[in-house]
């Protein structure tokens, strides 16, 4: 096992990866920029080094900075948490040509099924479904008008290179169509460096649903269930849950076992997540993460695994300690996503200091966090402030628990604004509770 990790993150996760390090017995040094000296990961980890500023380019995202970092620190393993350069395979090679472990899959895997559209067509051939839509990336608005033609509006226009929500455009219309085009392009090129973009059908009322796998060096490849992450504003989640509310138990296995077999097929390591959307007609498979996810909790909550630690043994060499058949999910789980924003702004960026936080406690109840009275939330990072997690025996009492959390949670300081009061709406709305909703819940509840 490693004796030093350098965790190259920050906020919740980072500080999540610290303290399964330290149950494991593992030293971490935590990588910060010059906001961060004082982040609650810092403050938790055995050391930590500076590496840049915070504008993310020039410390997170410095692949240089971070390498010359595990190198002072002594570090075996570099632990990339989601995000930044979790899922880039070009620092996964780096690190391999400079004696680091990357905790995650092999750079070469990552490479192939961190572009989306490479990824659909891989997963394509492997028999697992997907929505009609074009073959790979289109290279001119007369390619995205020929695949509109073939498979009729509405379409999503995404970015090959794109993750956590971003570079999507829905377009309704061909009046729409050169817009969002031109439009995805740029935030492609602006956000991931790369602007090439492909086409599917967009299902207005589905559902997003995804499978946890995990997957070791000696071919042992395991499902841990699935999440509902259908609760999402512009693409972003809100609300994970485990399992998935009403999906009849043959659809169940059917995603599960398509996960299972497309990791394989891929060559897959480490943990990953197969998302998929779920409408009439079945499930289409839609991306790969190729990392440890935000909602990852949900998960650990209803099967007891500690993943960021299965994470680490992976990377290690070590084969799973789990079978298929000792993952046995009880119970259900919820996570609300608490974001320093405006609801009544339109979601707009509400930095501040935080001059009270005091998170909810009892019963089955976790949250994760990287705030603490006196931490200024700013503006250079994701607005992430907390994951409020609860487990029950059952959904409705998962919920009750959910709104008993939220209530007592105290967030307050000059300019802060929270997602929680309209988690709290979530909470209340009949098609949530009813478990009947799909990913249009938020626009329908906006209007």
């Amino acid at each position: 096992m490693f004796h030093t990790v350098l965790v190259a993150n920050r906020g919740e996760i980072a500080l999540r990866v610290v303290r399964t390090c330290r149950e494991m017995g593992i030293r971490t040094v935590v990588a910060h920029s010059t906001a961060d000296r004082d982040s609650a990961a810092v403050r938790a980890a055995d050391g930590a080094i500076q590496i840049g500023p915070p504008t993310p380019k020039r410390s997170y995202l410095s692949i240089p900075a971070v390498i010359e970092a595990a190198r002072v620190c002594g570090a075996q393993a570099v632990h990339p948490g989601y995000g930044f350069l979790s899922e880039d395979a070009d620092f996964a090679e780096v690190c391999a040509a400079n004696d680091l472990v990357f905790v995650g899959p092999p750079p070469e895997v990552m490479g192939r099924l961190g572009d989306k559209a490479a990824a659909r067509r891989e997963m394509a051939s492997y028999g697992l479904p997907v929505l009609p839509g074009s073959a790979g990336t289109v290279n001119s608005l007369a390619e995205a008008s020929e695949v509109v033609d073939r498979i009729g509006y509405p379409v999503i226009i995404k970015a090959a290179a794109g993750g956590g929500g971003r570079g999507m455009s829905v377009v309704h219309s061909a009046r729409d169509l050169a817009r969002a085009y031109r439009a995805t392009r740029a935030s492609a090129q602006a956000v991931f460096g790369d602007g090439r973009v492909y086409l599917e059908r967009f299902c207005e009322q589905a559902r997003h649903v995804e499978v946890q796998v995990l997957a070791d060096r000696h071919g042992t490849v395991l499902h841990l269930g699935e999440r509902d992450c259908s609760v999402q504003r512009r693409h972003q989640k809100l609300v994970e849950e485990a399992p998935a509310p009403n999906l009849p138990e043959s659809l169940r296995a059917e995603m599960a076992a398509a996960a299972v077999a497309g990791a394989r097929a891929a060559g897959y390591v480490g943990a990953g997540t197969f998302e998929f959307l779920v409408a009439d007609d079945g499930f289409h498979f839609m991306e790969i993460n190729c990392r440890i996810q935000v909602e990852h909790p949900v998960t650990e909550m209803v099967t007891g695994l500690d993943l960021v630690r299965e994470q680490i043994r992976i990377a290690a060499g070590l084969p799973l300690e789990t079978g298929q058949h000792d993952v046995l999910p009880r119970g259900v789980a919820l996570e609300c996503r608490v974001n320093a924003e405006d609801p009544a702004r339109d979601f707009a960026p509400a930095p501040g200091t935080l001059d009270e936080f005091v998170p909810p406690g009892g019963p089955f109840t976790r949250v994760d966090t990287h705030g603490y009275a006196g931490w200024r939330v700013t503006s250079d990072y994701d607005s992430l402030l907390a994951k409020v997690v609860v487990w029950a025996p059952d959904r409705p009492h998962a919920i009750a628990r959910m709104r008993r959390a939220l209530a007592e949670f105290r967030v307050a300081g000059r300019g802060m604004r929270t997602t929680i009061p309209a988690l709290g709406r979530v909470l209340d709305e009949p098609d949530f509770i009813a478990g009947i909703h799909g990913t249009d819940l938020l626009s329908r509840m906006e209007k």
